[in-house]
């Protein structure tokens, strides 16, 4: 089975568009064609989130609410999906609760990114979370830039608004709406366009290798929080594009015991409770991931796939032993993550091949986990350094160290020196902390760009070495944390 056009729901009705540049985005969709100009464009890179709108749609039998940012989402993602957009909240009746909240509290001066502001905070009205606090809402607004108002009126109108239990028209015509989005068959593939210029959204891993055999020059997208900014900001020209977001073998999570592997559409925020099970530390790199838009959209693979050297996920993994499975047809092959990454955009990767999922082994008992990620600001930002450590400490010593970083090479890269100099010492003599900190010289030559100086770069990194093996000790650190480890104020056995 397969279509030539993207189809999904908008006001309850079926939109079928077809002969539409394959670089698309929604936000263009939405404002130039359907003239829906309520949603704005800000950034135009996913930051400042003026084009937040909310797609919803089917997970796990039950209708879920994600706001993206439509600035950099293709078209084609939302494929299969509801497209809710600022227009849409009010009825006959009156505004949304959300809405109201914000006229009486005032949360709202210029207005331009308020549109974005108020589908934020719809989308966590439908998430209802367990406790809604002011961290709770800050979270959900980090992706959202608001210059004039200040935050105190939104996140009080937050709170009166997003509290509430009683369902709006959107819940009343859930069943319905499931109905609808059943219609569009997960199995189906999509293929708008010609061999020369196309979107295609296979629905089976057999459909994505015919594809790539017969279009190993195509872009793959995932998520496309990346590859959005090669349009909007590069102004690529990207003739065929392949969307993996329909294919349903890629969207698993599996865990057993020792490991946890994830499929390469799974998203960032789907990811979020397995990974963050696995360690505290590793639940506040993927809380700091971003923002709430971006990581309903961006995938954990995506994040390794694009070969950023400042990508979060990929030091991290490195550190735990991560492998990754490529498949070209029907043929696989694995290898170590550390492996995958060649030099600067360079990965071992064959033009045919996608990267299928990752495996990621679990910290045992005896392992200790620290991530630091060093940014500018606090939230929504990329990282100068980003550093991850799992060592394991037996009687005191050291018995094993995987130490790896993001911003001080071309590549995601392992500490080989800084793990040997460290490893058979005591890990609570000072020398032991000391001798990692001086051999990260030997391991990486960073250098200088508008984020960070080359010098600043390794007197972060070399600290970091310090910090985490100080902490693992038991000296307690959390006076220069944002996030207090749960092992930080106790001493390793």
């Amino acid at each position: 089975m397969s279509r030539a056009t993207i189809s999904f729901l908008r006001r309850g009705k079926r939109i079928d568009v077809s002969d539409v540049d394959p670089r698309m985005t929604l936000l263009e969709w939405l404002r130039l064609s359907e003239r829906s100009t309520g949603t704005k464009e800000g950034c135009a890179e996913g930051d400042c989130g003026a084009c937040t709108v909310v797609l919803a749609r089917e997970r796990n039998g039950r209708l879920v609410y994600e706001p993206v940012n439509a600035c950099i989402l293709l078209l084609g993602q939302a494929d299969g999906t509801e497209v809710i957009s600022i227009e849409d909240l009010e009825t006959a009746k009156g505004l949304h609760p959300v809405q109201e909240a914000m006229v009486n509290r005032h949360g709202s001066q210029c207005g331009y990114c308020t549109p974005g502001i108020v589908m934020s905070l719809f989308a966590l009205s439908h998430a209802r979370p367990e406790k809604l606090d002011r961290d709770v809402i800050n979270d959900a607004l980090a992706g959202n830039l608001c210059r004039c108002t200040g935050y105190k009126p939104i996140v009080e109108s937050a709170l009166d608004s997003c509290s509430s239990s009683l369902p709006d028209h959107f819940d009343a015509r859930e069943g319905a709406t499931l109905a609808e989005l059943s219609n569009f068959r997960a199995g189906e593939d999509v293929f708008m366009g010609d061999d020369s210029v196309f979107f295609a959204a296979p629905g089976s891993e057999a459909s994505l290798a015919f594809l790539l055999k017969s279009h190993p020059d195509a872009t793959i997208v995932a998520g496309a929080t990346d590859v959005g900014l090669w349009i909007t900001k590069g102004l690529q020209d990207l003739k065929k594009i392949i969307w993996l977001g329909r294919i349903r073998s890629l969207a698993t999570i599996e865990e057993s015991e020792t490991s946890l592997t994830i499929g390469a559409s799974i998203t960032h925020q789907q990811a979020l409770p397995r990974l963050s099970s696995l360690d505290p530390d590793i639940g506040e790199l993927g809380r700091r991931f971003g923002s709430t838009q971006v990581r309903m959209s961006g995938t954990v693979v995506g994040n390794i796939a694009n070969g950023s050297p400042i990508g979060d996920w990929p030091p991290l993994f490195i550190a735990l032993g991560a492998t990754l499975e490529l498949r070209e047809g029907f043929s696989s092959r694995k290898l170590p993550l550390e492996e995958f990454f060649i030099a600067y955009r360079k990965q071992n990767r064959e033009p045919q091949e996608y990267l299928r999922r990752i495996t990621i082994q679990k910290p045992g008992a005896d392992d200790h986990i620290r991530v630091f990620k060093v940014t500018k600001r606090r939230d929504e930002d990329i990282s100068a350094v980003m550093g991850a450590f799992k060592i394991t400490v037996k009687d005191g010593l050291v018995a094993d160290a995987r130490i790896a970083f993001g911003g001080m090479a071309g590549i995601p890269k392992r500490a080989f020196n800084t793990e040997r100099a460290i490893i058979g010492a005591s890990i609570k003599d000072i020398a032991t902390w000391r001798a990692g900190a001086e051999a990260m010289e030997r391991d990486f030559e960073p250098l200088s760009d508008h984020r960070a100086s080359a010098d600043y770069r390794m007197r972060v990194a070399r600290n970091l070495v310090i910090k985490a093996l100080a902490e693992i000790a038991g000296v307690p650190s959390s006076t220069t944390r944002i996030f207090a480890h749960r092992e930080a104020t106790h001493a390793a056995e």
